[in-house]
């Protein structure tokens, strides 16, 4: 199988909805098998960039909120946006910063992923933070936050009962923890 071809023809675009952080397109195409289909297509304005803290004694700080499009209150890694054309590391230290007033030393970047890549082009990434210090945070206005230090092996179990279900956070713990058993952190 050639997995450069794209199979898929695009046969015309239409804009649906537009605003600072989203663009949605609707959009008319032939299927692989050449049959008429349609496809929605939800275009991310940034890249979603997660960072997970680790202290020397492998303490992290989760970040909890109440997420207006899950109607639910979630805990995850500290997360944000990114300009696409900027660095993904300098938005990484000022997410950081602002969410729980931590800075870093040492950054690793540990992972690469597409969110819901069946309707988004949404692309995140995750770093690992160490070197730990401590300031005020800085959460923005729209912002209502809870951050929480607990043991790492914590938040993997929190990931485990399904009490993390946010995709980034869940895939950049899991990777982290598998990081930390192999001794590359």
């Amino acid at each position: 199988m050639n997995t450069d071809k794209n199979p898929w023809k695009t046969l015309s675009v239409a804009e649906v909805y537009d605003n600072p952080w989203i663009k949605v397109t609707h959009r008319e195409v032939l299927t692989p098998a050449g049959t008429p289909g349609i496809y929605g297509q939800v275009h991310f304005k940034n890249t979603a960039i997660g960072i997970v803290p680790l202290d020397k004694e492998l303490n992290t700080w989760l970040v909890g909120q109440y997420r207006y499009t899950l109607n639910a209150y979630s805990w995850e890694i500290p997360e944000g946006g990114g300009a696409v054309n900027a660095s993904n590391l300098d938005a990484a230290k000022r997410e950081l910063q602002e969410e729980t007033g931590i800075q870093a030393e040492r950054w690793t970047k540990i992972l690469d992923l597409h969110t819901s890549n069946s309707v988004t082009d949404e692309y995140g990434l995750a770093y690992v933070a160490q070197g730990l210090s401590f300031g005020e945070a800085e959460p923005e206005d729209t912002e209502e936050l809870q951050v929480r230090k607990l043991p790492f092996a914590e938040a993997v179990e929190m990931v485990m009962r399904g009490e993390i279900t946010d995709a980034l956070a869940m895939t950049a713990i899991l990777k982290t923890k598998l990081l930390l058993d192999r001794g590359e952190l």
